[in-house]
């Protein structure tokens, strides 16, 4: 399975590896891009998985195909050498330069193409289509494919063409235990956590948004991107990036957690809010209405008077506070990493013929 230690795919993988264990499915875990902190090391190996620390670089900070299909090869060349049944490609573009030798299950979790289109309302400039092409190639070619939302995947499946849309399985989230070895202090009453410098995460309006409420408004998150990408905040408290047992301690207290994302596949930060019972205030974004519908307050314009007169009336309602908190607890029980196993793994022993606890090695 390959993962990466700057991003969302880190948890997926590690949590999927987990809970693929006890069905008797052992996981090769190939991290592409800069090597993961002894932390996530340490994570690995209580996930069971074996850690191969490739050094090949991660799609999505390369400028040209080279790379990425040359990092394609050396996984295949990865899956003969452990014997895996099976790859389990978390960066479907490993795919365009060919056959894996084995079944191959390309997970969308995000891609160049459609994180352009919401970021910037067109299809990526010349500098970002070649990537595009590959993530299309490397879905085409796949045995399978999966999205972790089915709003994501009807989005994956316009962008690129394809004949078929992905599967949805929803992602799963173990609870992060809150870092009680120092002190949290008390938080502010407003949260939110992120790649603030992406703009699909809409920083810029929720500084706005800050700016109109009666209380601190915090967001822990890094303010600069990877190509340098900066966002500038004038009301938002920004910690910056806060190591997750810490995010766990801030959502231990139940702030009002808030996300006025335009493109977000699935959204482990919302999960793990509402894992913690933080009432919620979300984007009309699909995927959000398709998970938290019922559990959280959506707010249907990005309006950052709308959002503030949502986060207001949550905290001025103590009822209504403690209703969502409980509502969003409740839903995120159905996002476990036991649930996506089971899903996944159905998939695997599908393209390998076997049982689902009898599948074998998983490349991942």
């Amino acid at each position: 399975m390959t993962a990466d230690a700057v991003g969302g795919v880190w948890q997926y993988a590690t949590d999927l590896a987990a809970a693929l264990g006890p069905m008797g499915v052992g996981v090769t875990l190939a991290v592409l891009g800069p090597a993961p902190s002894p932390d996530r090391r340490a994570e690995a190996s209580r996930a069971g998985a074996r850690l191969v620390e490739t050094g090949l670089p991660l799609d999505w900070l390369c400028t040209e195909p080279a790379p990425v299909l040359a990092a394609g090869r050396a996984i295949a060349d990865l899956a003969r050498e452990v014997g895996a049944d099976l790859v389990h490609l978390n960066s479907p573009s490993l795919l365009a330069g060919g056959s894996m030798g084995v079944p191959v299950l390309g997970v969308d979790h995000g891609g160049i193409g459609t994180w352009w289109q919401a970021a910037h309302g067109v299809r990526p400039d010349e500098a970002y289509a070649w990537l595009d092409a590959l993530i299309r190639r490397g879905l085409l070619a796949a045995d399978a494919t999966v999205a972790p939302s089915a709003s994501y995947a009807a989005a994956v499946a316009r962008h690129h063409r394809l004949p078929t849309v992905p599967l949805a399985i929803h992602n799963g989230r173990a609870p992060v235990v809150p870092d009680l070895g120092t002190d949290a202090g008390q938080g502010a009453p407003v949260f939110t956590a992120g790649r603030l410098w992406d703009p699909v995460k809409n920083t810029h309006l929720l500084d706005r948004v800050a700016g109109r409420l009666s209380v601190p408004f915090e967001a822990a998150g890094a303010l600069t991107g990877p190509h340098g990408e900066t966002v500038g905040c004038r009301h938002l408290r920004t910690p910056g990036a806060m190591p997750g047992g810490a995010i766990a301690a801030r959502l231990a207290q139940r702030p009002v957690f808030v996300s006025a994302a335009r493109f977000e596949p699935f959204g482990l930060a919302v999960l793990e809010a509402a894992q913690a019972g933080c009432p919620l205030v979300l984007s009309g974004l699909g995927t959000f209405r398709e998970l938290w519908t019922g559990a959280a307050l959506i707010v249907p314009d990005q309006d950052e008077a709308a959002y503030a007169a949502a986060i207001e009336r949550v905290l001025g309602d103590a009822a209504l506070r403690q209703h969502l908190g409980e509502a969003a607890r409740v839903r995120a029980a159905r996002y476990t990493p036991q649930a996506t196993a089971a899903a996944v793994a159905s998939i695997y022993a599908g393209l390998t013929g076997g049982a689902p606890g009898l599948v074998g090695q998983v490349a991942a």
